[in-house]
């Protein structure tokens, strides 16, 4: 979807992830502009408290005719695909519940302040050793305008589109939800799109009801955050848990505030809101993500990873010059893809 390069400056103590758009789309104007508007959001978002499990963009290339990016601290991770690559097949039941309920968390926090991530997909999550991270805000924005058809587009995975949104439609937070199923699905099969019946039992019903083509027919976030975390125990002590402020959210709340419709990011908890629902900066979902979330072999990738960068060395410049329009100041110049 996009191009990742892991990115030091020069003194080496400052790494980083830089973002920029797929080679398909790099000469596209129009789109450029939308990347870099996107971008500058997701810096905005993950200004402050941001969002659990969400990786914060801390720079932007400014305007001009160069190459846009995006820059996130460096966190050794792997994306999704590359995930299932290294444990040679579909994650464990456990490593999906714990993924769902983590990006289900996030998600939840993004649309209580009323926007869309509009960019989750298999190649938007990335895994960790202590949780996942998302990527990608605002991909399928930068995809195209809305009233546009965006089924087959560079830089979109059709099988994450929710089916109002390849349309043309505006993302919306249940579209989110169906692009959350969709990365779900895959983990649990290795499969893009696959049949209910190839899914784990456990997975089966939460899945299929996240990738219903009707979007009132999808949970909320938090709903299936509810869903994912059902059994599974967080120890806290109970000072830190809050009786709820009103009624729980469903489907017809989506979204109903933030810009054009009231609360500000980071406005404080929505109706129904508690200590556990992580708007006070507890994870619901750090209760999955305990000792043995992830397979071993994908610990082992992680692991021979970081130490990759750790070792990599960058090679000093011949004579000095200025630093390019579309690379970070500080950044070096060589990068792993």
């Amino acid at each position: 979807m996009e191009r990742h390069f892991i990115a030091r400056s020069a003194a080496g103590d400052r790494t980083v992830v830089v973002t920029a758009p797929s080679h398909e789309l790099v000469d596209d104007v129009a789109y450029r502009e939308r990347f870099r508007a996107e971008a500058e959001n997701a810096r905005l978002l993950g200004g402050g408290r941001p969002p659990l499990w969400l990786a914060p963009v801390v720079e932007v290339s400014g305007g001009g005719t160069g190459q846009p990016w995006s820059a996130t601290p460096f966190l050794p991770m792997l994306s999704l695909p590359a995930v299932l690559e290294a444990n040679g097949g579909p994650l464990p039941v456990r490593t999906v519940r714990a993924l769902g309920a983590a990006l289900a968390e996030t998600l939840a926090e993004v649309h209580t302040a009323g926007f869309a991530h509009a960019g989750v997909a298999p190649g938007t999550v990335f895994l960790a050793g202590d949780g996942p991270r998302l990527v990608g805000y605002g991909a399928v924005r930068a995809a195209a305008p809305d009233g546009e058809a965006r089924a087959g587009l560079p830089g979109l995975a059709d099988d994450a589109l929710p089916p109002e949104q390849a349309a043309g439609g505006r993302p919306r937070p249940l579209g989110d939800v169906f692009a959350l199923g969709a990365v779900l699905a895959y983990a649990a099969t290795g499969r893009r799109r696959p049949d209910a019946d190839d899914l784990p039992e456990e997975l089966r019903g939460a899945v299929a009801r996240c990738l219903a083509r009707d979007p009132a027919d999808r949970p909320t976030a938090r709903a299936l955050l509810d869903e994912l975390m059902r059994g599974v125990s967080v120890p806290l002590p109970p000072s830190e848990v809050r009786a709820p402020a009103g009624a729980p959210p469903t489907v017809v709340d989506a979204g109903s505030v933030g810009p054009n419709g009231g609360a500000a990011w980071g406005a404080g908890p929505g109706p129904g809101s508690t200590a556990l629902d992580g708007s006070g900066g507890i994870s619901r979902a750090a209760g999955a993500l305990g000792p043995g979330w992830l397979p071993g072999r994908v610990i082992a990738a992680l692991s021979e990873l970081s130490s990759t960068v750790l070792a990599a060395e960058i090679e000093p410049a011949e004579a000095p010059s200025p630093a390019p329009a579309d690379v970070p100041v500080g950044t070096g110049a060589a990068a792993h893809r």
